[in-house]
């Protein structure tokens, strides 16, 4: 009791020589000073009330907080009981407090408790950006984890700088430095550098090797962003690369030895993952971003969120074991997101075949990594010219030998997957059956700029500068996320409405009070698309025949007992990505498989393999569950939405896409059935007639006008034109000399 009593003695002394106030009662405007220091003594109550005495360096008890699903069953636990073991500034390595020293306050041993740089960007952040913004010194950082809340007022703040000014007035630097590494958050469980050691190396501090220290003094500015065992881990590799620069930068290192630091490999412990890892860390990360780390850690949250463990569980057992099988193919790992797109809730998230996997790096999201999409963009291109009305689902597309000429370019020539032309193709056929040359003549149709930009508003976030991309984008030729992926069918699924997903429905502390809740607004989002539009491409996708000559009429995009679903699959042509996206109005199952390091894949690999038996089990499996009513009890019993008002239906000729020309018994040609936005149906029932050129000895249309006058004549034919003005001969072999188009049109 008497040491503490001299403390406090101390405290007082050293406060009191720091503020120097000196109040001479005798002075004539004593009244005055009474008001004045009355008011400045009331404040100070104010600021002051319940700050606590720094008689030793120790923190509060935190409590845990817990992650549910939507059920209730808890998922993930950020466990209270804290790991912490003290250890002496002396035992360490040099280069641990030299690197904590380098990326959190190079100036540590210069100042006094405050950094000048730091004030004047915190008074920079409070006015101009409206948040109140600490300076970042470890004697902050170190006062305001031992003493205070994680709350930014200003109060607080200068309660804070009160504490500092006696912490540093009271201790050396030396013990400051010391208490701060045995008490600052390294993320998880361990508190202080010891802690962090054995957590995430298996060992002591004392044995930490320089790349080790480096990565562990860059985890205490935001330890759940950039911690190794997090939802993105990656970011742990590039802080440690950050800590290393800035020991070079103060002298610590050479260049040398920080490359040769930043070459080493990390070997890290053995975790136990929650359930639904990256969904769990992902959802955690939220958390962090809005309440700050130390209320995550240590507050006590219950966070109930959108995921369908059993629907997870099951999810992640497809993706681990359908991987499994391709291993002869090359494929090396798996991803797969679920989606109720009326809501946009995330019901399950699986970011690779397993967590714990070395060989593919298993604690990266795939969810959120940037992968060239394929064929599975081309919905969205179609989607924009039908919305344009620049096609209909009828229009006849040229599916032969085709250039693009674009100023100051090569001459960009796609080809098909299957390496042949397909001649006059409507365009039902030729989105259902994913032919690649008369996509991009969609997307030469709609224009590079537009097509982004209607991307972008459908939920594709990675589009950003036209300048970086070619007609190819309609290809796969741009990197999306999957998470974007799924957001942007969503609209498809609902009717043209755009919902952002969502994975927290409620947070609530400890103690029951509710901090936030999220309202379930079924189609509440921004409308993107008619219904029409969304109904003619959804019926595209869902339509078998119109892909049974690229799939076949039994493969695994069709799901058993739920015919209506609409899908579409994506292979890049380098076989490095492969997709199968399908939804219907109650469920969007995203599913890829490739390998991490970006190897390619075995040509085997195609839209009827690779990632198509998982997505066929798992929204199999959701589609189930939604028509019991799991999720939502006017799901039972669903069935694709009945045809919109601003569609009609008419009879076509099967050849041209015109209308037939007479009555049922005698129409003039094969006939189909078609849907049309209104207003859209053709309008012409016979088509055109024209003198064309054509070769003497195969009969083929002429279309390159280079070639010699002896080798050809002209004769009359049935022609048709697509709308690039591509003129076609509707009974001549097909072509096969390449067609030149300038781009732009």
């Amino acid at each position: 009791m008497d040491e503490v009593l001299e403390e406090k003695k101390i405290i007082k002394k050293a406060f009191l020589e720091k503020i120097k106030i000196n109040f001479n009662l005798k002075d004539p405007h004593t009244a005055r000073k009474v008001v004045y220091w009355g008011a400045v003594f009331i404040v100070l109550i104010y600021f002051l009330w319940g700050i606590p005495l720094p008689t030793s360096l120790t923190s509060r008890a935190p409590v845990s907080t817990k992650i549910f699903d939507r059920g209730g069953k808890i998922i993930y636990e950020i466990y209270a009981a804290e790991r912490r073991t003290p250890v002496k500034l002396t035992d360490l390595p040099k280069y641990v407090s030299q690197a904590t020293i380098a990326i959190e306050d190079k100036d540590f041993y210069k100042h006094k408790g405050f950094s000048l740089t730091g004030i004047i960007r915190a008074i920079y952040s409070t006015l101009l950006r409206q948040s109140l913004q600490g300076g970042s010194t470890l004697d902050q950082q170190l006062v305001k984890n031992a003493y205070l809340t994680q709350e930014r007022t200003v109060r607080r703040k200068v309660q804070e700088a009160i504490l500092t000014i006696i912490v540093d007035s009271i201790y050396t630097k030396d013990q400051i430095l010391e208490a701060y590494l045995n008490q600052i958050p390294y993320g998880g469980t361990a508190y202080g550098i010891e802690a962090a050691s054995e957590l995430y190396f298996n060992k002591s501090a004392k044995d930490l090797t320089l790349s080790e220290a480096a990565l562990l003094a860059g985890l205490p500015q935001q330890p759940t962003r950039y911690s190794p065992f997090g939802a993105r881990p990656e970011l742990a590799r590039e802080r440690q690369r950050r800590v290393l620069d800035r020991m070079t930068e103060d002298g610590y290192l050479t260049k040398e030895e920080a490359q040769k630091t930043k070459e080493t490999e990390l070997v890290y412990a053995k975790v136990e993952a929650p359930k639904a890892p990256h969904f769990s860390l992902w959802v955690k990360d939220q958390l962090v971003e809005k309440y700050g780390e130390t209320m995550v850690e240590q507050g006590g949250l219950r966070v109930y969120t959108t995921l369908d463990l059993d629907l997870q569980n099951f999810a992640q057992d497809a993706v681990a074991t359908e991987v499994g099988k391709l291993k002869n193919l090359h494929v090396g790992n798996g991803a797969v997101i679920v989606t109720r797109p009326a809501t946009g809730e995330i019901l399950a998230m699986v970011g690779s075949k397993d967590y714990f996997s070395e060989d593919e790096d298993g604690k990266v999201n795939v969810i959120f990594a940037k992968r060239q999409p394929g064929s599975s963009i081309k919905p969205i291109n179609y989607a924009l010219a039908i919305k344009d009305e620049k096609i209909t689902a009828a229009t006849a597309l040229a599916d032969v030998p085709t250039c693009f000429g674009v100023a100051g370019q090569a001459a960009y020539c796609p080809v098909n997957y299957d390496n042949k032309f397909h001649g006059l193709i409507q365009a039902r056929f030729a989105l259902g059956n994913s032919y690649n040359i008369p996509a991009v003549r969609v997307i030469a149709l709609n224009g590079l700029e537009n097509f982004i930009d209607f991307a972008r508003a459908l939920g594709i976030t990675t589009f950003i500068d036209p300048k970086n991309y070619g007609l190819s984008l309609t290809l796969g030729g741009g990197e999306v996320r999957p998470y974007d992926m799924a957001t942007a069918f969503g609209v498809f699924a609902n009717a043209g409405i755009k919902q952002d997903l969502v994975s927290i429905l409620k947070v609530e502390n400890y103690k029951g009070k509710v901090l936030e809740e999220h309202q379930i607004d079924e189609l509440g989002g921004d409308r993107i698309l008619s219904p029409g539009v969304t109904f003619i491409v959804s019926h595209i996708l869902l339509d078998n025949n119109a892909r049974s000559e690229a799939f076949g009429t039994g493969s695994f995009l069709n799901v058993s007992g739920h015919p209506e679903v609409s899908v579409k699959t994506g292979t890049t042509n380098d076989r490095r990505d492969n997709w199968t996206i399908g939804y219907t109005p109650q469920i969007v199952v995203a599913t890829w498989v490739g390998n991490n390091d970006n190897s390619p894949m075995s040509g085997a690999v195609s839209g009827i393999s690779g990632a198509s038996p998982i997505w066929n089990r798992v929204i199999k499996m959701a589609l189930d569950k939604s028509e019991e009513g799991v999720y939502n009890q006017e799901d039972q019993g669903h069935a694709w939405p009945l045809q919109p008002a601003d569609v009609v239906g008419a009879k076509i000729c099967a050849t041209s896409g015109l209308r037939a020309a007479g009555p049922d018994d005698n129409p003039g040609c094969p006939l189909r059935f078609e849907y049309f936005l209104e207003g859209t149906v053709p309008k012409n029932t016979e088509g055109e007639r024209a003198d064309i050129q054509i070769f003497r000895d195969t009969h083929m249309m002429v279309l390159d006008p280079k070639t010699p006058p002896e080798q050809t004549t002209t004769e009359n034919h049935p022609v048709a034109r697509d709308p690039l003005g591509t003129l076609y001969c509707l009974d001549c072999p097909p072509p096969q000399q390449s067609i030149s188009i300038r781009y732009p049109l």
